[in-house]
């Protein structure tokens, strides 16, 4: 089970390090909004493994917590990016 854990958390790491590499470079705000959505999901994940390895159900609650914050966040970045969108239509034409 200890393995399991471990190179359960090293692909966890590794996953949060490329989406943040993919939101420092982008291109584009959809790329950046996805970034941020898998390092969300990353993190939750490594809170339910974190519970698991110290038998604490209390990550499983933060995890609860940051899976919510996470969705309405990627949903106001979502409205946001439509805003934009229609704004920068809206000015070309």
């Amino acid at each position: 089970m200890t393995l399991a854990l471990d190179i359960g958390t090293g692909l966890i790491l590794l996953t949060t390090a490329l989406s943040l590499l993919r939101l420092v470079i982008g291109p584009s705000l959809p790329d950046r909004v996805v970034a941020l959505d898998m390092m969300t999901v990353a993190i939750v994940a490594f809170c339910g493994l974190t519970a698991i390895r110290f038998d604490e159900p209390a990550f499983l609650d933060v995890a609860l917590a940051l899976a919510l914050v996470g969705f309405l966040a990627t949903a106001a970045l979502a409205r946001f990016a439509e805003r934009a969108r229609k704004i920068h239509e809206k000015a070309t034409s």
